[in-house]
């Protein structure tokens, strides 16, 4: 399959690698980032699309997957599909699928969970959006780069599955901060907390794949100085996000709305910049208010 691939960062470098590893013809662009091995460099996202199958962007926000929508949708050939794994607004996901499909185009917003690692990897799990046959011709694809995707609905839905996931991401990760920093005053050995909460009813992912004390639990951030998996500015991006979304739809979202606050305070004032959003922990236990 000819592939075109567009944003070639973090993520969407080890995503086209695979891609090309599996023997798929992989076209590249991007404004900064170097080509991934197997990867073609083309000159611009124009180029890249020409007679792709299927144009694949992992991009950095809404605005500009719309400006690149805009040169790769007229340099498409109809009947292929315009496939964003990008996590961005869902209007945003709308507009461009609409125009992709008033050009002759199939659309699917598939944004993706599971970090730098699960791009390494090819464990991602894929939140999609679209027509079914769109994601039933991508979904080899999907198999290619991560263990599991999920058709969500139509347009947007991938998106908004994104988001309220994140957001659940982000409020129990702030919980299991916060649960270690006070068994910390209370003189609770942090072995023995995560002992009992990993087996317990506290159970969850930010405590049981992804602990954000050092030392416990399996590998994470944690353990590497708090470099980021998942950077808390990624967060940040993520819970903004969901809280306008929830402004959009009316939905009372009071703890994703205090969480945001929490992480851009941590991003903005503090230094929270540039490590992985479990650092949150270091922070609680600096009893910041």
């Amino acid at each position: 399959m000819k592939i075109a691939f567009i944003g070639l960062g973090n993520m969407g470098a080890p995503m086209a690698a695979n891609l090309a590893r599996a023997g798929h013809q992989v076209a590249g662009f991007d404004t900064a980032a170097p080509m991934p091995e197997g990867v073609t460099a083309t000159d611009s996202a124009a180029d890249a699309a020409r007679g792709a199958d299927v144009v694949v962007t992992m991009l950095p926000n809404g605005q500009i997957l719309r400006a690149v929508a805009d040169q790769v949708i007229p340099a498409m050939t109809p009947g292929a599909i315009l496939c964003d794994c990008s996590t961005v607004d869902v209007d945003s996901a709308r507009a461009v699928a609409g125009q992709a499909r008033a050009a002759g185009l199939g659309a699917l917003d598939a944004p993706v969970s599971g970090g730098i690692g699960g791009a390494q990897g090819g464990t991602l799990t894929f939140m999609v959006g679209g027509d079914a046959g769109d994601f039933a011709r991508a979904a080899p694809l999907f198999d290619i780069m991560g263990q599991k995707a999920v058709h969500c609905g139509d347009s947007g839905a991938g998106q908004a599955a994104k988001i309220c996931n994140n957001m659940i991401l982000g409020v129990t990760m702030i919980a299991t901060c916060e649960a270690f920093a006070l068994a910390d005053k209370l003189g609770l050995d942090r072995q023995k907390m995560f002992d009992v909460v990993s087996t317990s009813s506290g159970y969850s992912w930010s405590m049981n794949a992804y602990c954000p004390a050092p030392g416990v639990g399996p590998v994470s951030p944690a353990d590497n100085g708090y470099k980021p998996g998942f950077a808390a500015e990624l967060m940040l991006k993520d819970l903004t996000l969901s809280q306008q979304a929830a402004e959009s739809a009316d939905a009372d979202t009071p703890m994703g709305a205090l969480a945001r606050e929490l992480y851009a305070r941590f991003v903005d004032d503090e230094d929270g910049r540039g490590r992985d959003f479990s650092a949150m922990l270091p922070r609680f236990e600096a009893r910041r208010r």
